[in-house]
């Protein structure tokens, strides 16, 4: 499932979410009810914007933290080379 930032104006705070790609978010209560983040002092109805990423797919497979590749970083036409 694509990952995706967020950015609120108001407290200036950056949240990633996982979600769908038909999923859209606007407020704030939103964004802190899909990424378990405590709204705090921020009313939810306050608006949020999805921020331009490169964007990442959390797999299901491994711990997460593994690099794409044994050289920490994307392969060239998705080859490895190994």
């Amino acid at each position: 499932m694509p990952t995706y930032d967020y950015f609120c104006e108001a407290n200036g705070r950056k949240v990633e979410v996982s979600h769908k790609m038909s999923v859209s978010i606007a407020t704030w209560g939103e964004l802190c009810e899909k990424s378990a983040t405590p709204i705090g002092d921020t009313p939810a109805e306050t608006p949020v914007r999805r921020l331009i990423t490169g964007g990442a797919v959390i797999g299901t497979t491994g711990s997460g933290n593994e690099p794409p590749c044994a050289t920490g970083s994307c392969c060239p036409g998705g080859m490895c080379g190994l």
